[in-house]
This record gives C-alpha cells, structure tokens and sequence, in this order.
C-alpha cells in the first residue's frame, strides 16, 4: 500500500517557502500545515505578543505542528508542511515519520542578501507581523545577519531539491510537482 506524501518546503527566513507552499499545495491538491500559522493562531488565543509568550510556548507549537502532521498522515492524508527546518532540530522528527509517509524535501534558496532585504520588504507591508513573530527586532540587532545566514537545511537520506527562488522558480513548478510525485 501506498505511503501519503510529506513534502516538506524549508528555507531560511524571507526565502519564499511560504509562497511556494501555497503553489504545491494547490498543485498537487493537498493540505498545507505552517508552522508559523500555528504560532499566530497560539498568539491569537492568548491575545497576546511574541514578546509575552510563555517560556514553554515555542516547545507547545513545535509539539502540536508535529502531532497535527502525524495524525494526518497516519490517517493517509498527503501534505505540504512548512517551516524553517532546521537540521538538529528537526531531524529526529521527520526520521520518524519516514515510517508513514514517503518525504520529499523541498529547499527555497536565495542569497541572504536578497532573503534580508525581502524580510526588510515584509517587515514594511506588514504592521503586525512583529506581533506575531518577534522577528524584526532580532533582525535589525543582528548586524551580521545571522537570522538571515545561520539557516542549516535539514540534511537527510529523502530527495531533496533545491529551488532558487530568486526570480520565480528554478527548477519551474511542473518540474518541482513532478520531483514531488512518486516516482518523480
């Protein structure tokens, strides 16, 4: 019997992968489950700020952003699940769920100059971003950019492809679907 699909989209911070989830998500017809999503509805229960979350709130999103992916898919649901996987934080997770699900990796990648000046961008068009994800600050007390640079792909035995997002898609979104398909 057939494994439900876990494709994981990943990049540093203001690489696109959020966008890009969206697209795939349409495209193969399955749920997207963002990480960051599930931070703004915690935020938003507790009418809240970033700044004012409990000391055990980042561990709670981590944990629910996993359950909610394993009950899916152990329930044969293929979907996209994104966020900035980094690898020694998420590799024993995702290790895991290669027992249920066949896992393609998806990697948004963008000079971080680039990434930084898109997160200056996003940080303008969104007001309440900062609310929600306490980033800007970080950014802009980080005047080596390591927000931005310090991001390290989650680096496991599934495919993986790397998608510069620079200016639309590298390889293009057919070529990424069929990377995605099994057998792809």
């Amino acid at each position: 019997m057939a494994k439900p699909l876990l494709i994981v989209v990943t990049g540093r911070p203001a690489s696109g992968k959020t966008t890009l989830s969206r697209i795939l998500s349409t495209e193969i017809k399955c749920p997207l489950v963002s990480r960051d999503e599930f931070k703004e509805g915690y935020i938003n229960t507790f009418q809240s700020h970033h700044n004012d979350l409990p000391s055990t709130a980042t561990q709670d999103i981590y944990a629910v952003f996993f359950q909610t992916i394993e009950l899916m898919l152990s329930n044969n649901i293929s979907l996209v699940a994104e966020a900035a996987f980094q690898h020694k934080l998420w590799h024993p997770k995702l290790r895991s769920l290669a027992n249920i699900a066949d896992i393609r990796i998806v990697i948004c990648d963008i000079a971080p100059a680039l990434a930084r000046s898109r997160f200056i961008d996003r940080m303008s068009s969104d007001a309440g971003r900062e609310k929600f994800h306490g980033d800007e600050a970080e950014l802009l007390q980080q005047p080596d950019d390591s927000l931005i640079t310090s991001y390290k792909a989650p680096d496991l035995p599934f495919p993986t492809l790397k998608v510069d997002t620079t200016e639309d898609y590298r390889p293009d979104i057919g070529r990424i679907v069929e990377f995605i398909r099994p057998g792809g």
